[in-house]
């Protein structure tokens, strides 16, 4: 039976595997990591390689670089197989999951809105925002939306605003 190695075991640059802050995931996060995992799973073999998880984080928006994916494969596949399970990436992504920055997520989906860089999301940002989703809104009802959130009556969306609106969601908890 493998055996996870002792602290100070570890290969020389390897990640330690910490106890960490872990929160639990919800269920549609589970199922999100669950589907992720099995669509990079080719080969529907119950485990990925260097390759597919490298691909797979960066599709679920973690930008990983090369070595810090070598050493996610040298700290979880302990048989040397090149591949890691199912549960090994759960592990690493809810590791990864719970580590986020809800403030600089935030400020990255505030910039897929705010396309033209002026740090205000404009009637014109959520005309192209609908159109993108194939939605339909006149302009009246795009702007009664920036209305409704737009704290200091100017008629657009700040990142304060969007921050606060978010916050008040369920998505971004702290």
């Amino acid at each position: 039976m493998l055996r996870r190695p002792e602290p100070g075991s570890l290969p020389r640059g390897a990640i330690p595997r910490k106890p960490a802050r872990r929160r639990e995931l919800t269920n549609e996060q589970k199922q999100e990591l669950r589907e992720a995992f099995d669509l990079f799973d080719a080969e529907q073999t119950g485990q990925i390689d260097y390759h597919e998880l490298k691909v797979v984080m960066r599709s679920l928006g973690f930008d990983v670089k090369k070595q810090e994916v070598l050493q996610l494969m040298e700290q979880y596949d302990l048989a040397r197989s090149g591949t890691i399970t199912f549960n090994d990436f759960s592990e690493i992504m809810t590791q990864k999951i719970s580590a986020r920055d809800p403030d600089e997520e935030l400020s990255k989906a505030f910039e897929l809105f705010d396309e033209d860089s002026t740090g205000r999301i404009t009637l014109r940002n959520m005309r192209r925002i609908a159109k993108e989703l194939g939605e339909n809104l006149s302009d009246d009802e795009l702007q009664a939306m920036i209305d409704e959130f737009d704290t200091d009556g100017d008629g657009e969306i700040s990142i304060a605003d969007f921050k606060s609106i978010m916050k008040s969601t369920s998505l971004y908890d702290d």
